[in-house]
């Protein structure tokens, strides 16, 4: 029986997900979609506020209306909890993620 590299195997296909994440970032952003760069926090560490590139500050709402809308680059809106939520797209990219964002 064939003796697999499974480690190998696997950061093969993480490598391969970033570069198509990177093709498919720039696609998006073609489309004229803004990024968030920056996002506020409250005190309950929950994101509250967004920065985007242009230097526009959308409260939260305004932000999830945004991505719906396709105007917010690298977001996903999903519902949980009864309502609708902003994430980071699962790209594989951690540099992008809200989460990892400086604070404005």
């Amino acid at each position: 029986m064939e003796k697999k590299n499974f480690e190998q195997i696997f950061e093969e296909y993480k490598q391969q997900g970033k570069v198509q994440a990177k093709i498919e970032m720039a696609d998006e952003l073609s489309t004229g979609a803004e990024q968030i760069i920056a996002v506020r926090r409250n005190s309950d560490d929950d994101l509250i506020a967004f920065k985007t590139e242009s230097g526009r500050e959308l409260d939260y709402i305004t932000a999830l209306e945004e991505a719906k809308a396709g105007k917010i680059a690298h977001v996903d809106v999903i519902h949980r909890y009864g309502r609708d939520v902003l994430r980071s797209e699962p790209d594989g990219l951690k540099e992008n993620n809200l989460s990892e964002l400086p604070s404005f």
